[in-house]
Protein backbone atom coordinates (compact mmCIF):
# COMPACT_ATOMS: atom_id res chain seq x y z
CA UNK A 1 0.00 0.00 0.00
CA UNK A 2 1.35 3.11 -1.02
CA UNK A 3 0.07 6.95 -0.37
CA UNK A 4 0.94 8.92 -3.07
CA UNK A 5 -0.57 11.76 -2.87
CA UNK A 6 -2.04 14.44 -0.04
CA UNK A 7 -3.72 17.99 -1.71
CA UNK A 8 -5.17 19.90 1.37
CA UNK A 9 -6.78 23.59 1.30
CA UNK A 10 -7.64 25.77 4.22
CA UNK A 11 -6.54 22.96 6.44
CA UNK A 12 -5.48 23.76 9.53
CA UNK A 13 -2.23 26.53 8.76
CA UNK A 14 -2.21 25.61 4.76
CA UNK A 15 -4.22 27.71 2.76
CA UNK A 16 -3.00 25.56 -0.45
CA UNK A 17 -0.66 22.69 -0.65
CA UNK A 18 0.33 19.29 -2.61
CA UNK A 19 2.73 16.73 -1.59
CA UNK A 20 4.28 13.94 -3.72
CA UNK A 21 5.11 11.17 -1.62
CA UNK A 22 8.13 8.56 -2.39
CA UNK A 23 6.63 4.80 -1.30
CA UNK A 24 9.90 4.70 0.70
CA UNK A 25 10.63 6.99 3.54
CA UNK A 26 9.51 10.31 3.43
CA UNK A 27 11.24 13.18 6.00
CA UNK A 28 9.05 16.01 7.26
CA UNK A 29 11.96 18.21 9.14
CA UNK A 30 11.31 21.48 10.88
CA UNK A 31 11.35 23.16 14.05
CA UNK A 32 8.14 22.94 16.26
CA UNK A 33 4.65 24.63 15.69
CA UNK A 34 5.44 24.99 11.88
CA UNK A 35 2.41 22.65 10.92
CA UNK A 36 4.13 19.31 10.35
CA UNK A 37 1.96 17.21 12.34
CA UNK A 38 -1.03 18.94 11.00
CA UNK A 39 0.13 16.70 7.74
CA UNK A 40 0.10 13.49 9.74
CA UNK A 41 -3.41 14.52 10.84
CA UNK A 42 -5.05 15.38 7.26
CA UNK A 43 -3.55 11.70 6.58
CA UNK A 44 -5.01 10.14 9.54
CA UNK A 45 -8.14 11.53 8.91
CA UNK A 46 -8.28 10.62 4.99
CA UNK A 47 -8.10 6.49 6.62
CA UNK A 48 -10.60 6.94 9.93
CA UNK A 49 -12.60 10.18 9.25
CA UNK A 50 -11.49 11.83 12.49
CA UNK A 51 -8.28 13.31 13.84
CA UNK A 52 -5.72 11.37 16.17
CA UNK A 53 -5.73 14.48 18.34
CA UNK A 54 -9.52 14.19 19.12
CA UNK A 55 -10.19 17.51 17.57
CA UNK A 56 -13.36 18.46 16.29
CA UNK A 57 -14.30 19.41 12.62
CA UNK A 58 -14.43 22.73 13.31
CA UNK A 59 -11.01 22.92 14.67
CA UNK A 60 -8.80 21.43 11.73
CA UNK A 61 -10.43 24.30 9.42
CA UNK A 62 -8.22 27.26 8.74
CA UNK A 63 -8.95 30.11 10.65
CA UNK A 64 -11.65 32.60 9.13
CA UNK A 65 -12.90 29.38 6.83
CA UNK A 66 -16.01 27.85 6.79
CA UNK A 67 -14.69 24.58 5.44
CA UNK A 68 -11.42 22.70 4.47
CA UNK A 69 -10.56 20.03 1.66
CA UNK A 70 -8.27 16.54 2.03
CA UNK A 71 -7.85 14.76 -0.83
CA UNK A 72 -5.14 11.88 -1.04
CA UNK A 73 -4.31 9.56 -3.24
CA UNK A 74 -3.82 5.71 -2.73
CA UNK A 75 -2.61 2.93 -4.08
CA UNK A 76 -3.77 -0.20 -2.84
CA UNK A 77 -3.38 -4.10 -4.75
CA UNK A 78 -2.40 -2.05 -8.02
CA UNK A 79 -5.76 -0.14 -7.78
CA UNK A 80 -5.81 3.55 -7.36
CA UNK A 81 -8.12 5.52 -5.03
CA UNK A 82 -8.92 8.90 -4.37
CA UNK A 83 -10.29 10.11 -1.34
CA UNK A 84 -11.94 13.18 -0.61
CA UNK A 85 -12.82 14.81 2.41
CA UNK A 86 -15.13 18.37 3.12
CA UNK A 87 -14.58 19.63 6.17
CA UNK A 88 -17.79 21.58 7.22
CA UNK A 89 -18.11 23.97 10.28
CA UNK A 90 -21.87 23.53 10.71
CA UNK A 91 -22.54 20.09 9.10
CA UNK A 92 -21.01 16.53 8.93
CA UNK A 93 -18.14 16.67 6.51
CA UNK A 94 -18.66 14.69 3.05
CA UNK A 95 -16.42 12.23 2.28
CA UNK A 96 -15.72 10.47 -1.44
CA UNK A 97 -14.16 7.42 -2.66
CA UNK A 98 -13.16 7.95 -6.51
CA UNK A 99 -15.72 10.98 -6.82
CA UNK A 100 -18.41 8.71 -5.52
CA UNK A 101 -19.92 9.90 -2.58
CA UNK A 102 -20.24 7.43 0.43
CA UNK A 103 -23.41 7.71 2.48
CA UNK A 104 -21.29 5.90 5.86
CA UNK A 105 -18.50 6.51 7.05
CA UNK A 106 -17.71 3.25 7.87
CA UNK A 107 -17.43 2.41 3.99
CA UNK A 108 -14.11 3.79 4.01
CA UNK A 109 -12.18 1.93 6.66
CA UNK A 110 -9.99 -0.42 5.10
CA UNK A 111 -9.02 1.46 2.04
CA UNK A 112 -6.06 3.22 3.86
CA UNK A 113 -4.17 1.20 6.78
CA UNK A 114 -2.64 3.20 9.15
CA UNK A 115 0.03 2.61 11.94
CA UNK A 116 0.28 5.64 13.42
CA UNK A 117 3.16 5.94 16.36
CA UNK A 118 3.65 9.25 18.17
CA UNK A 119 5.04 10.17 21.77
CA UNK A 120 1.84 9.86 23.80
CA UNK A 121 1.81 5.89 22.43
CA UNK A 122 4.83 5.30 24.62
CA UNK A 123 2.84 5.91 27.45
CA UNK A 124 -0.14 3.25 26.21
CA UNK A 125 1.81 1.06 28.89
CA UNK A 126 1.83 2.89 32.01
CA UNK A 127 -1.61 5.05 31.20
CA UNK A 128 -5.26 3.99 31.67
CA UNK A 129 -7.13 0.85 30.13
CA UNK A 130 -9.27 3.59 27.94
CA UNK A 131 -5.74 3.83 26.19
CA UNK A 132 -5.43 0.49 25.54
CA UNK A 133 -9.06 -0.41 24.41
CA UNK A 134 -8.71 2.87 21.60
CA UNK A 135 -5.39 0.94 20.13
CA UNK A 136 -7.36 -2.35 19.89
CA UNK A 137 -10.54 -0.67 18.80
CA UNK A 138 -8.89 1.24 15.85
CA UNK A 139 -6.47 -1.73 14.49
CA UNK A 140 -9.97 -3.71 14.92
CA UNK A 141 -12.01 -1.66 12.48
CA UNK A 142 -8.95 -0.93 9.87
CA UNK A 143 -9.06 -4.87 9.75
CA UNK A 144 -12.82 -5.58 10.21
CA UNK A 145 -15.73 -3.66 9.30
CA UNK A 146 -17.88 -6.01 10.93
CA UNK A 147 -15.88 -4.96 14.15
CA UNK A 148 -16.50 -1.54 13.35
CA UNK A 149 -20.17 -2.27 12.92
CA UNK A 150 -20.72 -4.24 15.96
CA UNK A 151 -18.57 -1.68 17.94
CA UNK A 152 -21.23 1.30 16.76
CA UNK A 153 -23.62 -0.80 17.80
CA UNK A 154 -22.38 -1.58 21.22
CA UNK A 155 -21.48 2.54 21.81
CA UNK A 156 -25.10 3.37 20.72
CA UNK A 157 -26.78 0.83 22.90
CA UNK A 158 -24.40 1.87 26.33
CA UNK A 159 -25.02 5.40 25.76
CA UNK A 160 -29.18 5.04 25.78
CA UNK A 161 -28.43 2.14 28.70
CA UNK A 162 -26.81 5.18 30.97
CA UNK A 163 -29.28 7.52 29.86
CA UNK A 164 -32.12 5.48 30.88
CA UNK A 165 -30.50 4.49 34.05
CA UNK A 166 -30.48 8.10 34.86
CA UNK A 167 -33.78 8.74 33.92
CA UNK A 168 -35.35 5.74 35.84
CA UNK A 169 -34.55 7.74 39.26
CA UNK A 170 -37.14 10.36 38.16
CA UNK A 171 -39.19 7.48 36.09
CA UNK A 172 -39.58 4.72 37.54
CA UNK A 173 -42.28 3.10 35.08
CA UNK A 174 -39.34 3.51 32.41
CA UNK A 175 -37.46 0.64 34.15
CA UNK A 176 -39.38 -2.05 32.10
CA UNK A 177 -37.30 -0.69 28.95
CA UNK A 178 -34.12 -1.48 30.48
CA UNK A 179 -34.03 -4.92 28.54
CA UNK A 180 -34.85 -3.88 25.62
CA UNK A 181 -31.24 -2.38 25.70
CA UNK A 182 -30.02 -4.81 27.33
CA UNK A 183 -30.29 -7.65 24.85
CA UNK A 184 -28.30 -4.98 22.21
CA UNK A 185 -25.59 -4.61 25.04
CA UNK A 186 -25.53 -8.81 25.23
CA UNK A 187 -25.76 -9.01 21.75
CA UNK A 188 -22.78 -7.38 20.40
CA UNK A 189 -21.05 -7.16 23.77
CA UNK A 190 -19.82 -10.81 23.30
CA UNK A 191 -19.01 -10.55 19.76
CA UNK A 192 -16.20 -8.39 20.36
CA UNK A 193 -15.05 -9.43 23.28
CA UNK A 194 -14.66 -12.64 20.84
CA UNK A 195 -12.86 -10.83 18.35
CA UNK A 196 -10.30 -8.67 21.06
CA UNK A 197 -9.29 -12.34 22.36
CA UNK A 198 -8.87 -13.44 19.00
CA UNK A 199 -6.90 -9.93 18.13
CA UNK A 200 -4.63 -9.99 20.91
CA UNK A 201 -3.57 -13.67 20.55
CA UNK A 202 -2.53 -13.33 17.08
CA UNK A 203 -0.49 -10.25 18.26
CA UNK A 204 0.72 -11.71 20.74
CA UNK A 205 1.84 -14.39 18.38
CA UNK A 206 3.97 -11.47 16.69
CA UNK A 207 4.88 -9.26 19.66
CA UNK A 208 6.59 -11.85 21.38
CA UNK A 209 9.98 -12.21 18.56
CA UNK A 210 10.11 -8.55 17.84
CA UNK A 211 10.24 -7.74 21.66
CA UNK A 212 12.85 -10.41 22.34
CA UNK A 213 15.16 -8.61 19.30
CA UNK A 214 14.99 -4.81 21.22
CA UNK A 215 15.79 -6.60 24.23
CA UNK A 216 18.94 -8.44 23.01
CA UNK A 217 17.14 -11.34 24.20
CA UNK A 218 17.06 -10.58 27.90
CA UNK A 219 12.88 -10.48 28.22
CA UNK A 220 10.21 -12.28 26.95
CA UNK A 221 7.23 -10.43 26.40
CA UNK A 222 3.44 -11.61 26.63
CA UNK A 223 0.09 -10.30 25.71
CA UNK A 224 -3.25 -11.28 27.89
CA UNK A 225 -6.71 -10.10 26.98
CA UNK A 226 -8.02 -9.05 30.24
CA UNK A 227 -12.10 -8.59 29.59
CA UNK A 228 -13.84 -7.67 32.17
CA UNK A 229 -16.66 -10.35 31.92
CA UNK A 230 -16.40 -13.16 29.89
CA UNK A 231 -18.72 -13.95 26.63
CA UNK A 232 -20.67 -16.55 28.90
CA UNK A 233 -21.08 -14.66 32.13
CA UNK A 234 -21.65 -10.88 30.21
CA UNK A 235 -25.68 -11.53 30.74
CA UNK A 236 -25.77 -12.98 33.91
CA UNK A 237 -23.34 -10.44 35.37
CA UNK A 238 -24.94 -7.55 33.77
CA UNK A 239 -28.75 -8.78 35.59
CA UNK A 240 -26.71 -9.05 38.66
CA UNK A 241 -25.90 -5.70 38.62
CA UNK A 242 -28.57 -4.02 37.76
CA UNK A 243 -29.05 -2.46 41.08
CA UNK A 244 -26.25 -1.32 41.45
CA UNK A 245 -26.17 0.59 37.68
CA UNK A 246 -29.29 1.86 38.87
CA UNK A 247 -27.85 3.36 42.02
CA UNK A 248 -25.08 5.27 39.79
CA UNK A 249 -26.48 5.66 36.99
CA UNK A 250 -24.03 3.82 34.67
CA UNK A 251 -23.32 0.78 33.24
CA UNK A 252 -20.63 -1.13 35.62
CA UNK A 253 -19.76 -4.68 33.61
CA UNK A 254 -19.06 -4.72 29.63
CA UNK A 255 -16.04 -4.86 27.09
CA UNK A 256 -15.82 -1.05 27.62
CA UNK A 257 -14.22 -1.97 30.63
CA UNK A 258 -11.66 -3.83 29.13
CA UNK A 259 -8.49 -4.19 29.21
CA UNK A 260 -4.76 -6.10 27.97
CA UNK A 261 -2.02 -6.81 30.09
CA UNK A 262 1.74 -6.84 29.61
CA UNK A 263 4.23 -9.42 31.11
CA UNK A 264 7.98 -9.63 31.55
CA UNK A 265 8.93 -13.18 33.03
CA UNK A 266 5.48 -12.74 34.64
CA UNK A 267 5.91 -9.20 36.12
CA UNK A 268 3.19 -6.91 34.93
CA UNK A 269 4.60 -4.11 32.77
CA UNK A 270 2.11 -1.84 33.53
CA UNK A 271 2.70 -1.67 36.96
CA UNK A 272 6.34 -2.64 38.04
CA UNK A 273 8.03 -2.16 34.52
CA UNK A 274 10.53 0.72 34.45
CA UNK A 275 9.93 3.35 32.07
CA UNK A 276 12.55 2.13 29.21
CA UNK A 277 11.08 -1.45 29.67
CA UNK A 278 7.46 0.35 28.84
CA UNK A 279 8.85 2.59 26.07
CA UNK A 280 10.37 -1.35 24.85
CA UNK A 281 6.99 -2.84 25.15
CA UNK A 282 5.11 0.42 23.55
CA UNK A 283 7.62 -0.14 20.40
CA UNK A 284 7.54 -3.76 20.09
CA UNK A 285 3.50 -3.33 20.35
CA UNK A 286 3.72 -0.93 16.75
CA UNK A 287 5.87 -3.02 15.27
CA UNK A 288 3.73 -5.81 15.98
CA UNK A 289 0.88 -4.27 14.27
CA UNK A 290 2.78 -4.10 10.75
CA UNK A 291 3.47 -7.11 10.81
CA UNK A 292 -0.14 -7.85 11.44
CA UNK A 293 -1.83 -5.91 9.03
CA UNK A 294 0.53 -7.58 6.33
CA UNK A 295 -0.47 -11.28 7.38
CA UNK A 296 -3.93 -9.89 7.64
CA UNK A 297 -4.63 -8.07 4.15
CA UNK A 298 -1.27 -9.19 2.72
CA UNK A 299 -0.38 -5.60 1.70
CA UNK A 300 1.61 -3.38 3.83
CA UNK A 301 0.04 -0.11 5.83
CA UNK A 302 1.54 3.26 6.01
CA UNK A 303 3.48 4.09 9.04
CA UNK A 304 3.31 7.23 10.28
CA UNK A 305 5.96 8.78 13.52
CA UNK A 306 4.96 11.50 14.64
CA UNK A 307 8.03 12.96 16.13
CA UNK A 308 8.78 9.72 18.24
CA UNK A 309 12.22 9.34 17.40
CA UNK A 310 13.42 12.28 19.89
CA UNK A 311 11.96 10.49 22.35
CA UNK A 312 13.83 6.95 21.93
CA UNK A 313 17.43 6.02 23.11
CA UNK A 314 20.00 5.60 20.21
CA UNK A 315 19.66 1.62 20.43
CA UNK A 316 15.82 2.23 20.42
CA UNK A 317 16.31 4.49 17.04
CA UNK A 318 18.35 1.87 15.49
CA UNK A 319 15.77 -0.68 16.37
CA UNK A 320 12.67 1.05 14.50
CA UNK A 321 14.35 2.57 11.85
CA UNK A 322 16.24 -0.90 10.64
CA UNK A 323 12.81 -2.48 10.80
CA UNK A 324 10.66 -0.13 8.21
CA UNK A 325 12.99 -0.57 5.05
CA UNK A 326 10.74 -2.80 3.45
CA UNK A 327 7.27 -0.21 4.48
CA UNK A 328 6.17 3.87 3.03
CA UNK A 329 7.11 5.67 6.00
CA UNK A 330 6.36 9.66 7.09
CA UNK A 331 8.20 10.80 10.08
CA UNK A 332 8.19 13.99 11.38
CA UNK A 333 11.26 15.06 13.25
CA UNK A 334 13.08 18.48 13.89
CA UNK A 335 16.48 17.78 12.60
CA UNK A 336 18.14 15.20 9.83
CA UNK A 337 21.22 14.59 12.26
CA UNK A 338 20.34 11.31 13.54
CA UNK A 339 19.67 10.03 9.91
CA UNK A 340 22.90 11.47 8.54
CA UNK A 341 25.02 10.14 11.41
CA UNK A 342 23.54 6.34 11.59
CA UNK A 343 23.15 6.13 7.54
CA UNK A 344 19.81 5.46 7.24
CA UNK A 345 18.27 5.59 3.03
CA UNK A 346 16.08 8.38 3.12
CA UNK A 347 14.41 8.50 0.11
CA UNK A 348 12.58 12.02 -0.06
CA UNK A 349 12.61 15.58 2.48
CA UNK A 350 10.60 17.66 3.13
CA UNK A 351 11.21 20.77 5.64
CA UNK A 352 8.55 22.93 6.94
CA UNK A 353 8.73 26.23 7.83
CA UNK A 354 5.50 28.40 9.11
CA UNK A 355 2.91 26.28 6.84
CA UNK A 356 5.18 26.15 3.53
CA UNK A 357 6.49 22.83 2.48
CA UNK A 358 9.65 22.88 0.32
CA UNK A 359 10.84 19.13 -1.43
CA UNK A 360 14.77 19.16 -0.91
CA UNK A 361 17.03 16.37 -2.30
CA UNK A 362 17.41 12.97 -0.35
CA UNK A 363 20.89 11.76 0.85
Amino acid sequence: MILKSVALSQFRNYSDLFLEFDKGTNILYGDNAQGKTNILESVYVSGTTRSHKGSKDREMIQFGEEESHIRTVVEKMEKEYQIDMHIKKARSKGIAINKVPIRKASELFGILNIVFFSPEDLNMIKNGPSERRRFLDFELCQLDKIYLFQLTKYNKALAQRNKLLKDINFRPELRDTLPVWDMQLIEYGKKIIASRKNFVGRLNDIVHGIHKKISGGKEELFLSYEPDVGEMEFEEELLRNQEKDLKFGMTSVGPHRDDMCFLNHGIDIRRFGSQGQQRSCALSLKLSEIELVKSSINETPVLILDDVLSELDSSRQNFLLNSIHDIQAIITCTGLDEFVKNRFEINKVFKVVNGTVKAENSF
